[in-house]
Protein backbone atom coordinates (compact mmCIF):
# COMPACT_ATOMS: atom_id res chain seq x y z
CA UNK A 1 0.00 0.00 0.00
CA UNK A 2 0.85 3.10 -0.64
CA UNK A 3 -0.11 6.08 1.72
CA UNK A 4 -0.75 9.18 0.18
CA UNK A 5 2.68 11.96 -0.35
CA UNK A 6 1.59 15.13 1.35
CA UNK A 7 1.57 18.70 -1.41
CA UNK A 8 4.34 20.94 -1.13
CA UNK A 9 1.98 23.90 -0.01
CA UNK A 10 0.82 21.69 3.56
CA UNK A 11 1.25 23.97 5.72
CA UNK A 12 -0.72 26.80 3.85
CA UNK A 13 -3.49 24.02 2.56
CA UNK A 14 -4.31 23.24 5.98
CA UNK A 15 -4.19 26.81 7.45
CA UNK A 16 -6.79 27.14 4.64
CA UNK A 17 -8.92 24.18 5.74
CA UNK A 18 -8.59 25.06 9.30
CA UNK A 19 -9.98 28.31 8.08
CA UNK A 20 -13.06 27.11 6.55
CA UNK A 21 -14.05 26.34 9.58
CA UNK A 22 -15.90 23.18 8.22
CA UNK A 23 -13.99 20.15 10.07
CA UNK A 24 -16.18 18.41 12.50
CA UNK A 25 -19.44 20.53 11.74
CA UNK A 26 -23.12 18.92 11.79
CA UNK A 27 -24.63 17.55 9.14
CA UNK A 28 -26.07 19.61 6.11
CA UNK A 29 -28.26 19.57 3.66
CA UNK A 30 -26.77 20.59 0.69
CA UNK A 31 -23.48 19.30 1.29
CA UNK A 32 -25.99 15.46 1.44
CA UNK A 33 -27.94 15.84 -1.43
CA UNK A 34 -24.80 16.32 -3.30
CA UNK A 35 -23.30 12.79 -2.20
CA UNK A 36 -26.65 11.29 -2.69
CA UNK A 37 -27.03 12.77 -5.98
CA UNK A 38 -23.60 11.97 -6.83
CA UNK A 39 -24.41 8.01 -5.83
CA UNK A 40 -28.02 8.10 -8.10
CA UNK A 41 -26.56 9.65 -11.14
CA UNK A 42 -23.48 7.26 -11.25
CA UNK A 43 -24.81 4.35 -9.58
CA UNK A 44 -22.38 3.74 -7.09
CA UNK A 45 -23.42 3.09 -3.44
CA UNK A 46 -20.66 5.29 -1.69
CA UNK A 47 -20.27 8.62 -2.37
CA UNK A 48 -18.39 11.35 0.22
CA UNK A 49 -16.81 15.22 0.47
CA UNK A 50 -14.15 14.61 2.11
CA UNK A 51 -11.80 16.95 3.90
CA UNK A 52 -8.26 16.16 4.12
CA UNK A 53 -6.70 16.74 7.35
CA UNK A 54 -3.32 16.51 8.96
CA UNK A 55 -3.89 12.97 9.74
CA UNK A 56 -7.24 12.06 8.91
CA UNK A 57 -9.74 11.86 6.52
CA UNK A 58 -12.65 13.48 7.54
CA UNK A 59 -16.49 13.59 5.63
CA UNK A 60 -18.39 16.63 5.46
CA UNK A 61 -21.33 14.46 3.93
CA UNK A 62 -21.36 10.61 2.99
CA UNK A 63 -24.05 8.89 1.61
CA UNK A 64 -23.79 4.91 1.44
CA UNK A 65 -21.11 4.40 4.27
CA UNK A 66 -21.33 5.19 8.01
CA UNK A 67 -17.90 5.87 9.05
CA UNK A 68 -17.30 9.87 9.55
CA UNK A 69 -13.41 9.74 8.99
CA UNK A 70 -10.44 7.16 8.32
CA UNK A 71 -6.68 7.98 8.49
CA UNK A 72 -5.33 10.01 6.18
CA UNK A 73 -2.55 7.17 5.72
CA UNK A 74 -4.75 4.68 4.10
CA UNK A 75 -7.10 7.47 2.18
CA UNK A 76 -7.79 7.03 -1.74
CA UNK A 77 -8.87 11.09 -1.55
CA UNK A 78 -5.43 11.82 0.18
CA UNK A 79 -3.72 11.22 -2.97
CA UNK A 80 -5.87 13.44 -4.98
CA UNK A 81 -5.14 16.07 -2.55
CA UNK A 82 -1.70 15.61 -2.83
CA UNK A 83 -1.87 15.42 -6.85
CA UNK A 84 -4.69 18.19 -6.83
CA UNK A 85 -5.67 15.80 -9.99
CA UNK A 86 -8.74 13.90 -10.25
CA UNK A 87 -8.21 10.18 -9.88
CA UNK A 88 -10.11 6.97 -11.28
CA UNK A 89 -9.45 3.39 -10.17
CA UNK A 90 -10.82 0.82 -11.96
CA UNK A 91 -9.91 -1.81 -9.85
CA UNK A 92 -8.82 -1.23 -6.75
CA UNK A 93 -7.59 -5.14 -6.49
CA UNK A 94 -5.10 -4.64 -9.78
CA UNK A 95 -3.60 -1.86 -8.56
CA UNK A 96 -0.33 -2.22 -6.60
CA UNK A 97 -1.05 1.50 -4.75
CA UNK A 98 -4.34 -0.04 -3.05
CA UNK A 99 -4.24 -3.75 -3.89
CA UNK A 100 -3.26 -4.31 0.12
CA UNK A 101 -5.31 -1.04 0.96
CA UNK A 102 -7.61 -1.94 4.81
CA UNK A 103 -10.10 -0.30 2.61
CA UNK A 104 -9.78 -2.74 -0.46
CA UNK A 105 -8.82 -6.05 1.83
CA UNK A 106 -12.26 -5.09 4.39
CA UNK A 107 -14.57 -2.99 4.62
CA UNK A 108 -16.09 -1.32 2.60
CA UNK A 109 -13.99 -3.13 -0.29
CA UNK A 110 -13.90 -0.57 -2.24
CA UNK A 111 -13.21 -2.10 -5.98
CA UNK A 112 -13.87 0.93 -7.82
CA UNK A 113 -12.97 4.60 -7.12
CA UNK A 114 -13.16 8.16 -8.63
CA UNK A 115 -12.06 11.42 -6.92
CA UNK A 116 -12.33 14.94 -8.10
CA UNK A 117 -10.36 17.97 -6.13
CA UNK A 118 -11.93 20.11 -4.39
CA UNK A 119 -10.17 23.95 -4.26
CA UNK A 120 -10.71 26.61 -2.43
CA UNK A 121 -8.31 28.62 -3.74
CA UNK A 122 -5.47 28.07 -6.81
CA UNK A 123 -3.38 25.60 -5.67
CA UNK A 124 -5.22 24.85 -2.41
CA UNK A 125 -7.21 21.42 -2.82
CA UNK A 126 -8.38 20.63 0.31
CA UNK A 127 -10.78 17.35 -0.28
CA UNK A 128 -12.35 15.65 -2.91
CA UNK A 129 -15.87 14.85 -3.74
CA UNK A 130 -15.55 10.75 -4.31
CA UNK A 131 -17.23 8.16 -5.73
CA UNK A 132 -16.62 4.36 -4.58
CA UNK A 133 -18.05 1.12 -5.53
CA UNK A 134 -17.41 -2.55 -4.28
CA UNK A 135 -17.53 -3.63 -8.12
CA UNK A 136 -14.78 -2.78 -10.76
CA UNK A 137 -16.16 -0.78 -13.57
CA UNK A 138 -15.39 1.80 -16.06
CA UNK A 139 -15.02 5.51 -15.92
CA UNK A 140 -15.52 7.59 -19.39
CA UNK A 141 -14.61 11.13 -19.86
CA UNK A 142 -18.17 11.68 -19.81
CA UNK A 143 -18.11 10.43 -16.90
CA UNK A 144 -15.48 12.80 -15.45
CA UNK A 145 -17.03 15.76 -16.82
CA UNK A 146 -20.15 14.76 -14.87
CA UNK A 147 -17.61 14.77 -11.56
CA UNK A 148 -16.55 18.08 -12.22
CA UNK A 149 -19.43 19.96 -12.27
CA UNK A 150 -20.49 18.46 -8.99
CA UNK A 151 -17.25 18.57 -7.90
CA UNK A 152 -17.75 22.56 -8.52
CA UNK A 153 -21.17 22.74 -6.93
CA UNK A 154 -19.30 21.21 -3.75
CA UNK A 155 -16.60 23.87 -4.14
CA UNK A 156 -19.41 26.54 -4.66
CA UNK A 157 -21.44 25.04 -1.10
CA UNK A 158 -18.06 25.51 1.05
CA UNK A 159 -17.88 29.13 0.02
CA UNK A 160 -21.02 29.51 0.88
CA UNK A 161 -20.51 27.95 4.50
CA UNK A 162 -16.93 30.41 4.57
CA UNK A 163 -19.75 33.08 3.65
CA UNK A 164 -22.02 32.46 6.85
CA UNK A 165 -19.75 31.83 8.98
CA UNK A 166 -17.79 35.71 7.67
CA UNK A 167 -21.48 37.03 8.42
CA UNK A 168 -22.08 35.64 12.05
CA UNK A 169 -18.78 36.73 12.64
CA UNK A 170 -19.35 40.58 12.36
CA UNK A 171 -18.06 42.28 15.42
CA UNK A 172 -19.81 45.08 17.38
CA UNK A 173 -18.64 47.65 14.92
CA UNK A 174 -20.18 46.17 12.05
CA UNK A 175 -16.78 44.93 10.78
CA UNK A 176 -16.32 41.83 9.76
CA UNK A 177 -13.65 39.60 11.10
CA UNK A 178 -11.41 38.96 8.44
CA UNK A 179 -10.58 34.53 7.69
CA UNK A 180 -7.24 33.82 5.82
Amino acid sequence: MNAPNQPSNEADRITALRDLQLLDTGADKGFDRLTELATKIFDVPMSMITLIDEDRQWFKSHYGLSVCETPRRISFCGHVVADGMPMVIRNALKDPRFADNPLVTGSPFIRFYAGYPLFVAPNVCVGTLCLIGTMPRAFEDEDMQRLELLAGQAEELIQLHVNRVLLRSVDADGAPDVIQ
